[in-house]
C-alpha cells in the first residue's frame, strides 16, 4: 500500500521529527524530552519492522487480538509496546502478556484486574489514566471529577505504576481549537501530582494533525499514526 514502504516510512519519520524539533524549540524544550509512539494499529508487521529499522522504538496498538496475531512476527525487536485503546475485562490477561504499558486505564475495576494479572505474571506495569475531555459519548475515559478517586485506587495497587495522564480530545481541523483541552489535561496532571505527593512524568496527548500544539502545552508523549505510515488500510466490505 502506498505510504507504507520502508523508504516512505523513513522519510515520514524524518518529517515528523522535524515537526517535533520545531515545536519543542518554540517553548524552550528539547525534542528528546518527547516520546514518539508510532500508532501501528491496522498496519502490518512488515510496516512495524520498517518503522523499527528507521529508528522507532515505541509502538501503540488498540486491539489485543490484532497484537496477538502480529507479535510472533515481531520477535526479537527491542521495542516498547503500548496498549492505547479501551481495555475490555476479558482482554486484560492477554494484554498484560503482550504489552509493556497500558496507556488508557479508565476505571477502578479494570485497574484491579490489571493489577491481579500483572502480579500473577510477576510484573509491575506502567499505566496512564485516560481522561474524557469534551462531550463525545463515543470516547472512553474517566471524567475529570472522578480522576482523583481512580488515581488514588491505582496508587495503592502494587502491580501498577501510575505514570501520568492521556486524552484524545474532540477532533478539529484547526489544532488551535484543541489547545484548551491539552492545557486542561496539563492542569489536571499538575493538580493530581500535588494531591498524590509525587511526580507524574507522562502527559500523553497529540496526534498526527495536532501534536505540535500538544507539545507546546507540555506533552511528553505523542501518538502518531498516519503521519508515519500513511492512510490506514480500508476494511473490506
Amino acid at each position: 500500500m502506498p505510504g507504507t514502504t520502508a523508504s516512505s516510512i523513513a522519510e515520514n519519520l524524518a518529517r515528523v521529527r522535524e515537526r517535533i524539533e520545531r515545536a519543542a524549540q518554540r517553548t524552550g524544550r528539547r525534542a528528546d524530552e518527547i516520546t514518539l509512539v508510532a500508532v501501528s494499529k491496522t498496519f502490518s508487521a512488515d510496516a512495524i519492522r520498517a518503522a523499527y529499522d528507521a529508528g522507532l522504538r515505541h509502538f501503540g496498538e488498540n486491539r489485543v487480538q490484532e497484537m496477538q496475531a502480529k507479535r510472533p512476527q515481531l520477535a526479537g525487536l527491542d521495542a516498547t509496546w503500548h496498549f492505547i485503546g479501551h481495555l475490555q475485562s476479558n482482554k486484560v490477561r492477554p494484554a498484560v502478556e503482550l504489552f509493556d504499558r497500558v496507556d488508557a486505564v479508565d476505571s477502578i475495576p479494570i485497574a484491579r484486574k490489571l493489577d491481579a494479572a500483572a502480579t500473577e505474571h510477576g510484573k509491575r506495569i506502567p499505566v496512564l489514566i485516560e481522561v474524557h475531555l469534551g462531550s463525545e459519548a463515543s470516547k472512553s475515559g474517566v471524567e475529570p471529577s472522578s480522576l482523583p478517586a481512580l488515581a488514588g485506587a491505582i496508587n495503592l495497587l502494587a502491580g501498577l505504576h501510575l505514570r501520568g495522564l492521556m486524552a484524545v480530545p474532540p477532533y478539529s481541523d484547526d489544532p488551535e481549537r484543541v489547545r484548551p483541552y491539552f492545557r486542561q489535561l496539563g492542569e489536571l496532571r499538575g493538580a493530581l501530582s500535588q494531591r498524590l505527593g509525587r511526580p507524574l512524568p507522562t502527559l500523553s496527548m497529540g496526534m498526527s494533525h495536532d501534536f505540535e500544539v500538544a507539545i507546546e502545552e507540555g506533552a511528553t508523549e505523542i501518538r502518531v499514526g498516519t503521519a508515519l505510515f500513511g492512510a490506514r488500510p480500508r476494511k473490506a466490505g
